[in-house]
């Protein structure tokens, strides 16, 4: 009898631990960061800030997904994108917060917008693409998803070329800060637009057009997906109350940011870190939930969600994020501008026409997901040594 309690208790913390690890390693991590910071240990303080930062991420990530399946597509991708992208934001604000310490601030912020696009496309899309064209040789989407983002993409980074052309023909500081602005004000024009496209006029463009035998299984097993998940909290709670506990998640992720950015911009500095691999770094902590939803959709062999998500993020990082950096530059008098190198420029324009052409046909295989990732792993090696 002993033994069948023992046994019973042990399976119980087991299913606790399985359902709530994230949550739990999140709040020991950040506990852990906060003490290593009051000890001015700068280097143990960015480990742990950005493991918690990175566990706390994938809570708001799993919580977003379930209010993605509660509201549908694309209204459900939109959720995720959007969490994700608040996350980034919070990150590259207090990056920003760092400029009048150290100089590299804004160029690592630069270098976080740019990549966030380069980690969303390449390697979010390219290991779901992967993985799931290993289990399923193609995988199809709606074709009008992969031509409508693309499109918003090529059109938006020919926007944040803007003022890097000016800035390279003797253009003064105030000219380019100006410009910047006018950019910031038309690419978040340009995001309403394309909100009311996605979500009011024209939402058949941004969902399957059939279900793939794999997710039709799936479905078929949907009281057994409900009942492993029967126990897990925010399955149970309304919407509204997921919302606030969204909301407190971030906040403390906002709170962590804070000790990531001050002395992780020191710890770079001490090791000669590039702005460009410090702003891929930030970009992967704050990916890295949507990459772990997209992998298990591919697996489910629901590649329209991944591309809504990989597209979906890639444009709201860009729309979204650089009007609010700048927004808050012009708030906190914060000089940011949008003149990116060539390397950033470049790497953003040559991902787009890979999604592009990867994506265009409405299917994708593992060749293409290799395809993103070799991308990927080029731009990691020049950004290391820009």
């Amino acid at each position: 009898m002993d033994d069948r309690k023992g046994s019973f208790e042990t399976n119980q913390i087991s299913h606790f631990l399985g359902n709530y690890w994230d949550i739990i390693g999140g709040i020991l991590f950040g506990i852990t960061a906060f003490l290593f910071y009051t000890q001015h240990n700068i280097y143990f303080t960015t480990i742990f800030a950005a493991f918690a930062i990175g566990f706390l991420s994938i809570t708001v990530s799993e919580i977003a997904e379930i209010l993605a399946e509660r509201l549908g597509e694309p209204l459900g991708s939109y959720v995720l994108t959007i969490t994700a992208v608040i996350v980034e934001i919070l990150l590259l604000f207090n990056v920003m917060l760092e400029a009048s310490e150290n100089i590299s601030a804004l160029n690592t912020v630069k270098g976080g917008i740019i990549s966030a696009v380069i980690v969303d496309m390449n390697v979010l899309l390219g290991l779901a693409v992967f993985i799931g064209g290993l289990a399923f040789s193609e995988q199809q989407h709606n074709e009008d998803t992969s031509s409508t983002y693309t499109t918003i993409l090529y059109v938006s980074a020919l926007a944040l070329l803007v003022p890097s052309i000016l800035s390279n023909t003797h253009h003064g500081d105030d000219i380019i800060k100006k410009v910047s602005l006018i950019i910031g004000c038309l690419l978040f024009s340009f995001y309403i637009i394309i909100l009311i496209f996605q979500t009011k006029t024209h939402t058949h463009f941004f969902k399957a057009t059939a279900r793939s035998r794999m997710f039709r299984f799936r479905r078929k097993l949907k009281e057994d997906e409900e009942e492993e998940n029967e126990d897990y909290i925010f399955e149970k709670i309304p919407t509204f109350i997921n919302f606030f506990f969204i909301f407190i998640f971030i906040f403390i992720i906002g709170i962590l940011a804070e000790l990531f950015a001050h002395d992780g911009l020191s710890v770079a500095k001490e090791y000669g870190i590039s702005t460009g691999i410090a702003g891929l770094f930030i970009a992967i902590i704050s990916v890295a939930p949507e990459i772990f939803t997209a992998i298990k959709a591919a697996k489910n062999d629901q590649i329209q969600r991944v591309v809504n998500i990989a597209m979906g993020a890639s444009t709201v990082s860009i729309l979204v994020t650089v009007p609010v950096l700048l927004l808050l530059g012009l708030i906190f008098d914060i000089n940011l501008t949008l003149g990116f190198n060539a390397l950033e420029v470049g790497a953003l324009v040559f991902t787009i026409i890979l999604a592009w052409k990867t994506t265009d046909d409405g299917e994708t295989n593992y060749f293409e997901g290799i395809s993103h990732l070799m991308l990927f792993l080029c731009y990691a090696v020049i950004a290391g040594y820009y």
